[in-house]
């Protein structure tokens, strides 16, 4: 595994840059291709957590593009859209329930990010990873507290996952609509903790977050 970079040549940085600033520098710096790396689902109680790569040719603009979590569904819709026809290279790494209750969800989101990865053609020779965690891959990794809203790539990649699972999350309403994925996309919110007390769990649930249901 790659040791992670600290990210001095941050700490000149204008916190209001805009965040495809970031991934011009350390494309010039010789970090090309640069692939930015998030995921999405690591808190709810059910379904799978989801990772996404994405490579950026140099220059790339999408307007409006930034952290998922600031967007609406629409505009998560329409960008999906434009990252795919923007992007040289993207990935996605999906690990199901069954298997974060086997390796813990830290374990999980990490494999999904690898598979992510792994996917990438060109290969990166940088990865930016939002967040803290080190994931198994050889090549140059950074890793970055709230990359997502600094960084473009990462950006795109924070869509690219977030889009993918309430993808699925509706689907699975489809087998199991009494819980409403549809609607809270598997978080513990009011109406779905209720639907647990009169339902129970159904495959997807995680029981290793059995305590959070209760």
């Amino acid at each position: 595994m790659a040791k992670p970079r600290q990210m001095p040549l941050l700490e000149g940085l204008d916190p209001e840059q805009e965040p495809w600033v970031l991934d011009e520098m350390l494309r010039q710096k010789g970090f090309l291709p640069l692939a930015g790396v998030d995921e999405a689902g690591r808190g709810p109680l059910a379904g799978p957590v989801v990772a996404a790569a994405v490579i950026f040719p140099p220059g790339t603009r999408l307007e409006g593009l930034k952290d998922s979590k600031l967007l609406t569904p629409w505009q998560r819709e329409l960008l999906f859209q434009e990252i795919h026809q923007a992007a040289v290279g993207w990935g996605v790494g999906i690990v199901e329930a069954e298997e974060i209750d086997r390796l813990n969800i830290a374990e999980a989101t990490r494999r999904a990010m690898e598979e992510a990865v792994r996917q990438l053609e060109p290969k990166p020779a940088a990865v930016l990873v939002d967040g803290i965690m080190r994931i198994r891959y050889s090549a140059v990794q950074f890793t970055l507290t709230k990359a997502d809203q600094r960084s473009h790539s990462v950006s795109a990649a924070s869509v690219l996952a977030k889009v993918t699972r309430d993808r699925l999350m509706a689907q699975y309403h489809e087998q199991y609509p009494q819980y409403g994925f549809d609607r809270h996309k598997g978080y513990g919110t009011r109406q779905h903790l209720e639907a647990i007390r009169i339902h129970g769990m159904c495959p997807i649930h995680r029981r290793s977050f059995r305590a959070r249901c209760l």
